[in-house]
């Protein structure tokens, strides 16, 4: 821990792309580790300083003095969770803190006990997330080049020590055609070929910070293809983000994305060769693309999997789109069995928050819209209002009319919420359900529903997913220690929470105001507290 403190204040002084960003950072400690207790309290601590500080009237910003002044504020923290913690969890048995250097015991603590702190800590500062090693590990395409250990900030790009990974985004909302209602199948199918050959080549033309990394990013050549804007794109179709439906659509996109980006990778393998680690991984390789593969199919059975991922649900899926992405990856297997790959990872799916700014983009990566009007607090001081556009497309794939539209717009853009506007349906209202609940409104989507739509994606995606499962401020212990749960049971490899106004300052919000725990939220946590 004391190690981890030194690495945040380097981090503290070196800023990302310029002069004013926080460095990215993420840190990860295995479950087994003697101080993960430590470990998992210690953002939950600083924040109490933080709390304490703003009360006595330094800045609360997060720039300000008060959160400059504590530790653990310039990083990510993740606790690496294998398959044999659940077990011990299950029959409310002991779980095991190992020495790093000979693997001696140390301690004894139950299961149940590191659960519910997790649960507590994450319900208070959103941190630690939870990185699931035994599911990132099986589908590791490279496992003899070592095991994956860790991942980059944002908890997307999953591989070994010392390798990079270039990302691009696809924006989704570009490829749905609104008069014909479909998915433009092969002008997305194009991008992703293009693009896989782009980030190729970026490969060679990259500059990397060490020859470690350097020489392990060619001798894998990850790349970073993901997508961007689905629940603005869901929205305009007039489909719920949370529904059946559109885990249908997110699933098949996901495997035409992965399916054509690995069938490239083949295609360039054929003329390029391999990537230079493939021959000593072949087998294990090819064993995750056959299960990519058997996910499109929705399979029982899959190679050498101990949680079974959740395939693409043919009833729920449109045809076009089940043909695509179940071609796409009979495709790049075949190709495979042939040629090998040029690239060990070909897809993430990325946060796009600042990138989804510049393509235009409504929502960003998977995420579905944080809420239909929303304030973001800009470094420097200040805030914009930004409003979703899609709303009015989304109206008129629904049936109403301009007069209406107007009218419903006017009024979102006045209170925050559609609910109450008029002329606007109940049935409706799904349609347009985000992430918080809005300051004047009562809906927002079920921690379930995150959850799923990563579900439906993850089988496809090469490295994770990275991905906020938001909650709102009255959401309790036990519903984080759900969210974390479930994750593991659907088969996710990492996953990252926030309860709204868990923390004394947050960059997004549904209101103009700075959210904070209010007297009721300190009386829950309280209450809460009775967990641990």
């Amino acid at each position: 821990m004391s190690f981890l403190k030194i690495g945040d204040r380097a981090a503290g002084a070196i800023k990302s792309g310029g002069t004013t960003r926080r460095a990215a950072k993420m840190v990860c400690l295995d479950l087994d580790h003697p101080e993960i207790m430590d470990f998992i309290n210690w953002k939950m601590e600083e924040e109490k300083k933080v709390a304490a500080l703003i009360a006595a009237g330094y800045a609360s910003d997060y720039e300000g003095e008060a959160y400059k002044t504590v530790s653990g504020q310039n990083s990510n923290n993740s606790v690496r969770i294998p398959n044999s913690f659940f077990e011990k969890l299950e029959n409310d048995e002991d779980w095991e803190l190992k020495a790093r250097s000979d693997g001696r015991i140390m301690k004894k603590i139950p299961a149940k006990e590191v659960w519910n702190q997790i649960s507590y800590a994450a319900w208070r500062c959103a941190d630690p997330g939870t990185q699931y090693d035994t599911t990132i590990n099986e589908w590791h395409t490279c496992p003899n080049g070592g095991r994956i250990r860790a991942s980059n900030p944002c908890s997307e790009y999953m591989f070994l020590d010392n390798t990079a990974c270039n990302l691009a985004s696809v924006n989704l909302r570009r490829f749905y055609d609104e008069t014909t209602n479909n998915i433009d199948v092969e002008g997305f199918e194009y991008t992703c070929r293009l693009w896989t050959m782009v980030l190729e080549v970026s490969v060679l033309m990259a500059q990397f910070p060490s020859k470690e990394v350097a020489q392990l990013s060619y001798d894998y050549r990850t790349l970073g293809l993901g997508y961007a804007n689905l629940g603005s794109m869901l929205m305009v179709m007039g489909i719920p983000y949370d529904s059946e439906e559109a885990r249908g659509i997110a699933g098949s996109i996901s495997a035409i994305m992965t399916g054509i980006s690995y069938k490239t990778s083949a295609e360039i393998a054929s003329v390029m060769g391999a990537f230079p680690k493939f021959e000593e991984n072949r087998e294990a390789m090819l064993r995750v693309m056959r299960n990519h593969r058997l996910a499109a199919y929705d399979a029982d059975e899959y190679e050498n999997l101990e949680t079974k991922p959740q395939g693409i649900k043919a009833k729920y899926c449109t045809d076009y789109l089940l043909k695509s992405a179940t071609k796409a990856l009979d495709d790049a297997v075949q190709l495979g069995e042939k040629f090998g790959y040029r690239n060990a990872q070909a897809t993430v799916i990325a946060p796009t928050g600042t990138i989804g700014l510049v393509m235009d983009c409504d929502t960003t990566g998977i995420e579905p819209d944080l809420a239909l009007v929303k304030y973001k607090k800009l470094v420097g001081g200040g805030m914009i209002k930004i409003v979703n556009n899609t709303v009015p497309t989304a109206l008129f794939k629904l049936g109403y009319d301009h007069e209406e539209t107007d009218k419903i717009v006017s009024y979102i853009d006045a209170t925050g919420t559609i609910e109450g506007a008029p002329d606007i349906k109940d049935d409706h209202l799904a349609v347009f359900d985000c992430s918080f609940k809005p300051s004047k409104g009562t809906r927002s989507i079920h921690f379930m529903g995150h959850l799923k739509m990563m579900a439906a994606a993850q089988p496809f995606i090469s490295g994770a997913i990275s991905k906020t499962v938001n909650l709102p401020e009255n959401a309790s212990v036990e519903d984080i220690m759900e969210s974390y749960l479930q994750a593991w049971k659907l088969g996710l490899k990492a996953v990252a929470v926030y309860r709204d106004g868990c923390k004394k300052s947050q960059p997004l919000s549904a209101s103009g105001t700075t959210t904070a725990l209010s007297k009721k939220g300190d009386a829950a946590a309280a209450v809460a507290a009775q967990h641990v």
